[in-house]
C-alpha cells in the first residue's frame, strides 16, 4: 500500500500506539489501514460416490485439478460463499453438509474452508475458471495434477474418512518459511 484510501497522501509501515503489529498508517490523517487474512471458502462435491474436481482455467496452476473454490465476498457467510463458487466454476448446485475442513495459510495471509456437499442432480459444467469439471471415482483422483496443498490434504482426508464414513472436522495448517531469496510472498488461489 503506498497511499491512504481516506485522504490519498502517502501511507508508512509501523506500529500504531496501543497496537502490537506493523500496520500502514497515513502520514496525514492518521488513518490505520488494517490487513486482515482472506477467506477461500469452497466445497467436496460428491455425487454417488464420485467427487467433482474443476480443471483450473486461470493462474495459478493453470490447467491442474482442484475443488470448487474461491475467494469469500463482502456480505456472504462462508456457506454461501462456498456454494456461489461452486455454482460458478463447476455449474453445480449443491446442498451443504457441513464444515468439513478449515487450513490456515499464514504465509499467504489466507484461512480455505471447505464444507463436504451432496450435488442435488448429477448436472455439471465448466464455469469462466474452469476448463472442464468431472466425477472421480476415489481411487481415480489425479493426484499428480492437483492444484494445490490445502486441496491435496481436504481430498487426503475425504478419501480417508470415506472408508470410515466418519467426516469430523479437520482444522490445521500449512506452513512455509519464504528463503531470503523469495521476493515476495506468492499466491495460492
Amino acid at each position: 500500500m503506498k497511499f491512504c484510501s481516506s485522504c490519498g497522501h502517502p501511507v508508512e509501515s509501523r506500529i500504531p500506539a496501543g497496537d502490537n503489529r506493523p500496520r500502514y498508517v497515513c502520514q496525514q490523517c492518521e488513518t490505520i489501514h488494517y490487513q486482515n487474512p482472506r477467506i477461500v471458502a469452497g466445497t467436496v462435491p460428491t455425487w454417488e460416490g464420485k467427487i467433482l474436481l474443476c480443471r483450473r482455467a486461470i493462474e495459478p496452476r493453470y490447467g491442474y485439478w482442484t475443488l470448487p473454490a474461491g475467494f469469500m465476498e463482502n456480505s456472504e457467510t462462508t456457506e454461501e460463499a462456498a456454494s456461489r463458487e461452486t455454482l460458478e466454476e463447476a455449474m453445480a448446485h449443491v446442498e451443504l453438509a457441513g464444515l468439513y475442513t478449515m487450513i490456515h495459510v499464514p504465509h499467504i495471509d489466507q484461512v480455505h474452508m471447505f464444507y463436504r456437499a451432496h450435488m442435488t442432480e448429477a448436472r455439471f459444467g465448466a464455469g469462466d475458471e474452469t476448463l472442464e469439471a468431472e466425477l472421480f471415482e476415489l481411487d481415480r483422483i489425479p493426484w499428480d495434477e492437483i492444484s494445490f496443498p490445502t486441496v491435496r490434504r481436504t481430498l487426503e482426508h475425504f478419501v480417508e474418512d470415506f472408508q470410515r464414513n466418519e467426516f469430523p472436522l479437520r482444522i490445521s495448517d500449512i506452513r512455509h518459511r519464504l528463503k531470503p531469496s523469495d521476493p515476495q510472498k506468492s499466491s495460492s488461489r
